[in-house]
Protein backbone atom coordinates (compact mmCIF):
# COMPACT_ATOMS: atom_id res chain seq x y z
CA UNK A 1 0.00 0.00 0.00
CA UNK A 2 1.24 3.57 -0.98
CA UNK A 3 0.85 6.75 1.37
CA UNK A 4 -0.59 7.30 4.43
CA UNK A 5 -2.28 3.97 6.41
CA UNK A 6 -5.63 4.21 7.62
CA UNK A 7 -5.11 1.83 10.19
CA UNK A 8 -1.79 1.09 12.23
CA UNK A 9 -1.36 -1.31 15.22
CA UNK A 10 1.02 -1.11 17.45
CA UNK A 11 2.61 -3.89 19.28
CA UNK A 12 3.94 -3.36 22.84
CA UNK A 13 2.57 -0.95 25.57
CA UNK A 14 6.25 0.53 26.49
CA UNK A 15 7.56 3.95 26.02
CA UNK A 16 8.59 3.33 22.54
CA UNK A 17 4.63 2.47 21.65
CA UNK A 18 2.84 5.27 23.74
CA UNK A 19 5.49 7.57 21.79
CA UNK A 20 4.62 6.38 18.80
CA UNK A 21 1.17 6.30 19.05
CA UNK A 22 1.18 9.98 20.50
CA UNK A 23 3.52 11.32 17.88
CA UNK A 24 0.96 10.12 15.29
CA UNK A 25 -2.01 12.31 16.42
CA UNK A 26 -0.05 14.95 17.44
CA UNK A 27 1.40 15.08 14.07
CA UNK A 28 -2.20 14.82 13.07
CA UNK A 29 -2.82 11.43 11.72
CA UNK A 30 -6.78 10.65 11.83
CA UNK A 31 -6.62 7.32 10.97
CA UNK A 32 -7.28 3.90 13.37
CA UNK A 33 -4.98 3.77 15.87
CA UNK A 34 -4.95 0.36 18.00
CA UNK A 35 -2.14 -0.49 20.96
CA UNK A 36 -1.61 -3.63 22.07
CA UNK A 37 0.19 -4.75 25.05
CA UNK A 38 0.12 -8.03 27.24
CA UNK A 39 0.30 -6.13 30.54
CA UNK A 40 -2.10 -3.48 31.79
CA UNK A 41 -2.48 -0.02 31.88
CA UNK A 42 1.00 0.68 29.85
CA UNK A 43 3.45 1.92 32.90
CA UNK A 44 7.14 3.99 32.51
CA UNK A 45 9.58 1.16 33.70
CA UNK A 46 11.95 3.05 35.31
CA UNK A 47 10.47 3.47 38.70
CA UNK A 48 10.34 -0.59 38.81
CA UNK A 49 13.54 -0.36 40.37
CA UNK A 50 12.90 2.17 42.61
CA UNK A 51 9.55 3.79 44.06
CA UNK A 52 7.58 1.03 42.75
CA UNK A 53 9.59 -1.40 44.25
CA UNK A 54 10.17 0.30 47.29
CA UNK A 55 6.01 0.34 47.58
CA UNK A 56 6.30 4.20 47.60
CA UNK A 57 4.34 4.65 44.17
CA UNK A 58 1.52 2.39 42.73
CA UNK A 59 0.44 1.83 38.83
CA UNK A 60 -1.82 4.44 38.56
CA UNK A 61 1.23 6.90 39.71
CA UNK A 62 3.30 4.87 36.82
CA UNK A 63 1.50 5.34 34.15
CA UNK A 64 2.85 6.69 30.75
CA UNK A 65 -0.92 7.75 30.18
CA UNK A 66 -3.84 8.21 32.23
CA UNK A 67 -6.78 5.84 31.00
CA UNK A 68 -8.40 8.74 29.78
CA UNK A 69 -5.85 9.54 27.32
CA UNK A 70 -6.38 6.92 25.21
CA UNK A 71 -10.42 7.92 24.70
CA UNK A 72 -9.28 11.36 24.30
CA UNK A 73 -6.75 11.10 21.62
CA UNK A 74 -9.23 8.12 19.73
CA UNK A 75 -6.81 5.16 20.66
CA UNK A 76 -7.90 1.95 21.04
CA UNK A 77 -5.92 0.38 24.02
CA UNK A 78 -6.70 -3.51 24.06
CA UNK A 79 -4.46 -4.40 26.96
CA UNK A 80 -3.94 -8.77 28.46
CA UNK A 81 -3.80 -9.10 25.17
CA UNK A 82 -0.85 -11.50 23.19
CA UNK A 83 -0.24 -10.60 19.55
CA UNK A 84 0.42 -14.30 18.28
CA UNK A 85 1.07 -13.32 14.58
CA UNK A 86 1.74 -10.74 11.88
CA UNK A 87 0.20 -10.98 8.60
CA UNK A 88 1.99 -8.21 6.78
CA UNK A 89 0.51 -9.71 3.47
CA UNK A 90 -3.15 -9.68 4.18
CA UNK A 91 -3.21 -6.33 6.56
CA UNK A 92 -4.01 -8.65 9.56
CA UNK A 93 -2.53 -8.98 13.48
CA UNK A 94 -3.87 -12.42 14.91
CA UNK A 95 -4.11 -12.12 19.07
CA UNK A 96 -4.00 -14.91 21.08
CA UNK A 97 -8.00 -15.60 21.28
CA UNK A 98 -8.08 -15.81 17.63
CA UNK A 99 -8.89 -12.09 17.22
CA UNK A 100 -7.69 -10.08 14.00
CA UNK A 101 -6.76 -6.36 14.03
CA UNK A 102 -6.74 -5.04 11.03
CA UNK A 103 -3.59 -3.16 9.73
CA UNK A 104 -2.37 -1.37 6.78
CA UNK A 105 0.60 -1.02 8.54
CA UNK A 106 2.28 -2.76 12.08
CA UNK A 107 4.88 -1.03 14.63
CA UNK A 108 6.59 -3.38 16.69
CA UNK A 109 7.48 -2.29 20.06
CA UNK A 110 8.15 -5.58 21.81
CA UNK A 111 10.90 -5.34 23.96
CA UNK A 112 12.74 -7.93 25.33
CA UNK A 113 13.14 -9.93 28.81
CA UNK A 114 15.31 -10.12 31.19
CA UNK A 115 18.15 -12.41 31.08
CA UNK A 116 19.28 -15.05 32.94
CA UNK A 117 22.86 -16.44 32.55
CA UNK A 118 23.12 -20.15 31.18
CA UNK A 119 23.99 -21.84 34.87
CA UNK A 120 23.26 -23.82 37.35
CA UNK A 121 19.85 -22.58 39.51
CA UNK A 122 19.48 -19.35 37.62
CA UNK A 123 16.06 -20.33 37.59
CA UNK A 124 14.85 -21.07 40.64
CA UNK A 125 12.22 -19.57 42.46
CA UNK A 126 14.20 -17.68 44.95
CA UNK A 127 16.08 -16.34 41.69
CA UNK A 128 14.63 -12.85 40.69
CA UNK A 129 14.97 -10.80 37.73
CA UNK A 130 13.19 -6.86 37.07
CA UNK A 131 11.70 -5.85 33.91
CA UNK A 132 7.98 -5.75 34.01
CA UNK A 133 5.25 -5.39 36.47
CA UNK A 134 4.84 -8.83 37.63
CA UNK A 135 8.77 -9.36 38.03
CA UNK A 136 8.29 -6.41 40.36
CA UNK A 137 5.26 -7.32 42.30
CA UNK A 138 7.20 -11.12 42.76
CA UNK A 139 10.18 -9.53 44.24
CA UNK A 140 8.02 -7.00 46.59
CA UNK A 141 6.20 -10.01 47.67
CA UNK A 142 9.67 -11.82 48.55
CA UNK A 143 11.16 -8.81 50.72
CA UNK A 144 9.22 -9.72 53.69
CA UNK A 145 10.91 -12.66 54.24
CA UNK A 146 14.07 -12.21 53.07
CA UNK A 147 17.05 -10.41 54.77
CA UNK A 148 20.04 -12.00 52.86
CA UNK A 149 20.21 -11.06 49.12
CA UNK A 150 22.78 -10.73 46.10
CA UNK A 151 22.41 -8.58 43.68
CA UNK A 152 24.26 -9.70 40.00
CA UNK A 153 25.42 -7.14 38.26
CA UNK A 154 26.41 -3.27 38.83
CA UNK A 155 25.24 -1.73 36.29
CA UNK A 156 21.67 0.47 36.25
CA UNK A 157 19.13 -2.09 37.11
CA UNK A 158 21.35 -4.02 39.52
CA UNK A 159 22.69 -0.55 41.38
CA UNK A 160 19.64 0.48 41.11
CA UNK A 161 17.35 -2.63 43.16
CA UNK A 162 21.11 -2.97 45.50
CA UNK A 163 20.28 0.80 46.33
CA UNK A 164 16.23 0.23 47.02
CA UNK A 165 16.64 -2.82 49.18
CA UNK A 166 19.45 -1.33 50.67
CA UNK A 167 17.36 1.42 52.28
CA UNK A 168 14.59 -1.45 52.62
CA UNK A 169 16.98 -2.90 55.46
CA UNK A 170 18.10 -5.58 53.49
CA UNK A 171 21.80 -6.77 53.89
CA UNK A 172 22.80 -6.97 50.15
CA UNK A 173 25.93 -8.07 48.40
CA UNK A 174 26.35 -6.80 44.88
CA UNK A 175 28.83 -8.83 42.78
CA UNK A 176 29.89 -8.16 39.44
CA UNK A 177 33.36 -8.99 37.42
CA UNK A 178 33.81 -5.32 36.43
CA UNK A 179 35.68 -3.32 39.13
CA UNK A 180 34.81 0.04 38.21
CA UNK A 181 31.11 -1.05 36.25
CA UNK A 182 29.79 1.97 33.90
CA UNK A 183 33.19 3.17 33.08
CA UNK A 184 32.57 3.39 29.36
CA UNK A 185 29.63 5.26 30.06
CA UNK A 186 30.71 7.76 32.66
CA UNK A 187 34.53 7.27 32.86
CA UNK A 188 36.68 5.40 35.25
CA UNK A 189 36.74 8.35 37.74
CA UNK A 190 32.87 8.93 38.28
CA UNK A 191 32.65 4.63 37.94
CA UNK A 192 34.91 4.39 41.07
CA UNK A 193 33.32 7.00 43.01
CA UNK A 194 29.42 5.87 41.94
CA UNK A 195 30.15 2.11 43.05
CA UNK A 196 31.86 3.77 46.02
CA UNK A 197 28.60 4.75 47.14
CA UNK A 198 27.22 1.31 47.33
CA UNK A 199 29.74 0.56 50.26
CA UNK A 200 29.27 4.04 52.08
CA UNK A 201 26.05 2.88 52.24
CA UNK A 202 26.73 -0.59 54.14
CA UNK A 203 26.71 -2.89 50.46
CA UNK A 204 29.41 -5.25 50.81
CA UNK A 205 30.28 -4.93 46.79
CA UNK A 206 32.14 -8.11 45.11
CA UNK A 207 34.12 -8.03 42.05
CA UNK A 208 33.32 -11.16 41.02
CA UNK A 209 30.79 -13.17 38.43
CA UNK A 210 28.27 -15.86 39.27
CA UNK A 211 29.16 -19.21 38.87
CA UNK A 212 26.51 -21.69 40.48
CA UNK A 213 23.33 -21.37 42.47
CA UNK A 214 21.85 -24.38 44.48
CA UNK A 215 18.28 -24.33 46.28
CA UNK A 216 18.86 -25.48 49.84
CA UNK A 217 16.15 -25.62 52.61
CA UNK A 218 18.02 -22.53 54.81
CA UNK A 219 18.88 -20.44 51.36
CA UNK A 220 20.41 -19.98 48.10
CA UNK A 221 24.30 -20.82 48.28
CA UNK A 222 25.79 -18.40 45.76
CA UNK A 223 28.74 -19.75 44.68
CA UNK A 224 31.22 -16.64 43.05
CA UNK A 225 34.33 -17.03 40.54
CA UNK A 226 37.17 -17.26 42.57
CA UNK A 227 35.62 -17.45 46.09
CA UNK A 228 36.27 -20.68 47.89
CA UNK A 229 33.30 -20.82 49.66
CA UNK A 230 29.49 -20.35 48.48
CA UNK A 231 27.39 -17.33 50.01
CA UNK A 232 23.57 -18.30 51.08
CA UNK A 233 21.37 -15.57 50.77
CA UNK A 234 17.36 -15.64 50.92
CA UNK A 235 16.87 -14.33 47.60
CA UNK A 236 18.65 -13.26 44.31
CA UNK A 237 18.46 -11.06 41.98
CA UNK A 238 19.57 -10.80 38.66
CA UNK A 239 20.41 -7.79 36.81
CA UNK A 240 22.79 -8.65 33.89
CA UNK A 241 21.07 -7.33 30.56
CA UNK A 242 17.84 -7.89 28.70
CA UNK A 243 17.08 -10.38 25.36
CA UNK A 244 15.52 -8.70 22.75
CA UNK A 245 11.77 -10.10 21.72
CA UNK A 246 12.08 -10.93 18.11
CA UNK A 247 9.54 -13.80 17.88
CA UNK A 248 6.90 -11.72 15.92
CA UNK A 249 9.19 -10.69 14.01
CA UNK A 250 11.27 -13.84 13.00
CA UNK A 251 8.00 -15.42 12.37
CA UNK A 252 7.14 -12.95 9.78
CA UNK A 253 10.13 -13.54 8.05
CA UNK A 254 11.84 -10.08 9.20
CA UNK A 255 15.06 -9.40 8.95
CA UNK A 256 16.81 -10.25 12.71
CA UNK A 257 20.19 -10.16 13.99
CA UNK A 258 19.91 -10.25 17.85
CA UNK A 259 16.97 -7.30 17.24
CA UNK A 260 14.66 -6.55 14.24
CA UNK A 261 17.07 -4.89 11.68
CA UNK A 262 15.69 -1.27 10.59
CA UNK A 263 16.83 1.27 8.95
CA UNK A 264 16.80 5.56 10.16
CA UNK A 265 13.44 5.21 9.63
CA UNK A 266 12.36 2.73 11.95
CA UNK A 267 11.42 0.55 8.76
CA UNK A 268 11.85 -3.38 8.74
CA UNK A 269 13.17 -5.72 5.67
CA UNK A 270 8.69 -5.18 5.12
CA UNK A 271 7.54 -2.05 3.86
CA UNK A 272 4.22 -2.46 5.78
CA UNK A 273 6.27 -3.17 9.48
CA UNK A 274 8.24 -0.91 11.50
CA UNK A 275 9.90 -1.65 14.83
CA UNK A 276 10.90 0.37 17.59
CA UNK A 277 12.75 0.62 21.12
CA UNK A 278 14.39 -1.88 22.81
CA UNK A 279 13.70 -5.01 20.54
CA UNK A 280 15.51 -3.13 17.07
CA UNK A 281 19.15 -2.55 16.01
CA UNK A 282 20.26 -0.13 13.39
CA UNK A 283 20.67 -2.13 9.87
CA UNK A 284 23.85 0.68 9.33
CA UNK A 285 26.13 -0.41 11.71
CA UNK A 286 24.31 -2.58 13.96
CA UNK A 287 24.09 -0.40 17.05
CA UNK A 288 21.01 -0.79 19.63
CA UNK A 289 20.61 2.18 22.42
CA UNK A 290 18.49 0.22 25.35
CA UNK A 291 17.43 3.74 27.06
CA UNK A 292 14.22 5.67 27.45
CA UNK A 293 14.97 8.64 25.77
CA UNK A 294 16.25 6.37 23.15
CA UNK A 295 12.92 4.20 22.66
CA UNK A 296 11.03 7.62 23.28
CA UNK A 297 12.50 9.12 19.94
CA UNK A 298 12.55 6.00 17.72
CA UNK A 299 8.55 6.07 18.57
CA UNK A 300 8.47 9.74 17.23
CA UNK A 301 10.63 8.82 14.16
CA UNK A 302 8.21 5.71 13.65
CA UNK A 303 5.81 7.99 13.32
CA UNK A 304 7.35 10.44 10.95
CA UNK A 305 7.79 7.74 8.45
CA UNK A 306 4.40 6.49 8.87
CA UNK A 307 3.03 10.15 7.78
CA UNK A 308 5.20 10.78 4.81
CA UNK A 309 7.77 12.75 6.49
CA UNK A 310 11.56 13.23 6.95
CA UNK A 311 12.94 11.82 10.39
CA UNK A 312 13.38 14.25 13.10
CA UNK A 313 16.90 14.81 14.22
CA UNK A 314 17.67 12.36 16.68
CA UNK A 315 18.64 14.02 20.11
CA UNK A 316 21.84 13.84 21.83
CA UNK A 317 22.27 10.14 23.75
CA UNK A 318 21.11 10.84 27.53
CA UNK A 319 19.92 8.56 30.05
CA UNK A 320 19.45 8.56 33.72
CA UNK A 321 19.74 6.96 37.08
CA UNK A 322 19.25 7.27 40.85
CA UNK A 323 20.84 5.44 43.34
CA UNK A 324 21.14 6.40 46.69
CA UNK A 325 19.29 9.75 46.63
CA UNK A 326 21.67 10.68 43.76
CA UNK A 327 20.45 11.73 40.42
CA UNK A 328 22.72 10.74 37.65
CA UNK A 329 22.53 12.14 34.35
CA UNK A 330 24.59 11.16 31.21
CA UNK A 331 24.87 12.54 27.72
CA UNK A 332 26.60 11.70 24.91
CA UNK A 333 29.44 8.91 24.88
CA UNK A 334 32.26 9.92 27.46
CA UNK A 335 34.22 6.91 25.44
CA UNK A 336 34.79 8.54 22.53
CA UNK A 337 36.62 11.62 24.62
CA UNK A 338 40.17 11.87 24.88
CA UNK A 339 40.86 14.40 28.11
CA UNK A 340 38.01 15.12 30.82
CA UNK A 341 37.03 18.22 33.20
CA UNK A 342 35.66 18.17 36.46
CA UNK A 343 33.27 20.84 36.91
CA UNK A 344 32.48 21.86 40.75
CA UNK A 345 34.53 19.56 43.35
CA UNK A 346 34.62 16.01 41.85
CA UNK A 347 32.84 13.99 44.95
CA UNK A 348 30.76 16.90 46.44
CA UNK A 349 27.27 16.79 44.80
CA UNK A 350 26.49 18.62 42.13
CA UNK A 351 29.10 17.93 40.27
CA UNK A 352 29.78 17.20 37.04
CA UNK A 353 32.50 15.40 34.30
CA UNK A 354 32.65 16.49 30.87
CA UNK A 355 34.39 14.39 28.32
CA UNK A 356 36.22 16.40 25.06
CA UNK A 357 37.59 15.64 22.50
CA UNK A 358 40.03 18.51 21.51
CA UNK A 359 38.18 21.45 22.22
CA UNK A 360 34.63 20.10 21.43
CA UNK A 361 32.07 17.72 24.18
CA UNK A 362 31.54 14.29 23.27
CA UNK A 363 30.14 13.73 26.71
CA UNK A 364 29.33 14.38 30.15
CA UNK A 365 27.94 12.74 33.36
CA UNK A 366 26.25 14.93 36.33
CA UNK A 367 25.56 14.05 39.81
CA UNK A 368 22.65 16.62 41.18
CA UNK A 369 23.14 19.02 38.52
CA UNK A 370 20.64 19.05 35.97
CA UNK A 371 22.02 22.35 34.67
CA UNK A 372 25.07 20.79 33.75
CA UNK A 373 23.63 18.03 31.76
CA UNK A 374 21.31 20.16 29.58
CA UNK A 375 23.96 22.23 28.70
CA UNK A 376 25.72 18.95 28.17
CA UNK A 377 23.29 18.13 25.33
CA UNK A 378 23.25 21.18 23.82
CA UNK A 379 27.15 21.52 23.35
CA UNK A 380 27.66 17.91 22.01
CA UNK A 381 24.32 18.67 19.35
CA UNK A 382 25.46 21.64 17.85
CA UNK A 383 29.37 20.89 18.35
CA UNK A 384 29.98 24.39 20.22
CA UNK A 385 34.01 24.74 21.03
CA UNK A 386 34.97 25.19 24.56
CA UNK A 387 37.32 26.57 26.70
CA UNK A 388 38.51 23.87 29.23
CA UNK A 389 39.64 25.65 32.11
CA UNK A 390 36.23 27.97 31.89
CA UNK A 391 33.94 24.84 31.56
CA UNK A 392 35.74 23.83 35.17
CA UNK A 393 35.23 27.12 36.48
CA UNK A 394 31.82 26.59 38.42
CA UNK A 395 31.53 30.54 38.56
CA UNK A 396 31.40 30.84 34.17
CA UNK A 397 28.02 30.80 32.99
CA UNK A 398 27.10 27.78 31.24
CA UNK A 399 24.80 30.01 29.05
CA UNK A 400 27.86 31.94 27.89
CA UNK A 401 29.46 28.64 26.88
CA UNK A 402 26.54 27.85 24.80
CA UNK A 403 27.00 31.07 23.17
CA UNK A 404 30.63 30.24 21.96
CA UNK A 405 32.32 32.31 24.42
Amino acid sequence: MSGVAHKVVVVGGGIAGVSTVAALRAGGYDGSLTLVDAGGLPHDRPPLSKDYLAGRRGLEQIALQPPEWYDTQSVRLVTRARVTALRPASGQVELADGTELPADRVVLATGGSAARPPIPGARGSAVHVLRTVDDADRLREALPSARRVLVVGAGLIGAEVASTLAGLGCDVVLADPVARPLSAAVGPDLAAWLHDQHRARGIHTVAAGLATLTHTSSGVEAALVGEGRARVVDLVVLGVGMVSDTGLAEAAGLDVDRGVLVDAGQRTSNPAVLAVGDATRARADGTRVEHWDAARSDGECAAATLLGRPAPARPTPWFWSDRHGRHVEVVGRMADADHTVARGCFGDEPFAVFGLRGNLVVGAASVDDGLAARTARRLVAGAIPVDAAQLADPSTNLRRLLRGG
